[in-house]
């Protein structure tokens, strides 16, 4: 494996272990260039066949899981939400789809379950991402989804009668 600091074409592995969701394999590495010798991390994963995404204008892409960390990782900008837990919420959201779709999802269907996701994560980051999901157009259909969280978050703070 090269080194992504002085790319040198050798390392060696110091540590593996398997993943939180069991598909990945977590490898600590370190440079055997003796000027360098910084360590990094790498990850194997099981190559699988392409999941195509079907869009709003019924094209095609290729499912993309950097895609989708990104715009997670955008919405929990400055949110106290972990780089891990948006790997295992990308890592679970991807799990589910493969099992659920063998080789097309409509993208509707990913942008659902984030959301699920974010509203249970937090809810700074799920008005964000549905914000941009959802293209509001004005203030009106933001203040409805946040008072819509408002009051999910009031019925689930009531005690059971």
């Amino acid at each position: 494996m090269r080194c992504p600091y002085c790319g040198a074409d050798n390392s060696r592995v110091v540590e593996s272990r398997a993943g939180d969701d069991g598909t990945t394999i977590r490898r600590r590495r370190e440079c055997t260039n003796d000027a360098c010798a910084r360590r990094f991390t790498t990850y194997e994963r099981l190559e699988q066949r392409p999941l195509m995404v079907i869009k709003k204008d019924a094209e095609r892409e290729e499912f993309s899981r950097n895609k989708l960390y990104r715009g997670i990782q955008r919405a929990c900008e400055k949110r106290p939400i972990s780089a891990d837990q948006i790997e295992e919420l990308v890592a679970e959201i991807e799990r589910d789809l493969r099992l659920e779709y063998e080789r097309e999802v409509p993208s509707s269907v990913i942008g659902e379950r984030v959301m699920d996701a974010l509203r249970d994560l937090d809810g700074v980051a799920y008005v964000r991402f549905a914000s941009v999901y959802r293209e509001f157009r004005d203030v009106e259909m933001l203040a409805k989804e946040v008072m819509s969280l408002l009051t999910e978050a009031a019925d689930k703070k009531k005690p059971n009668t």
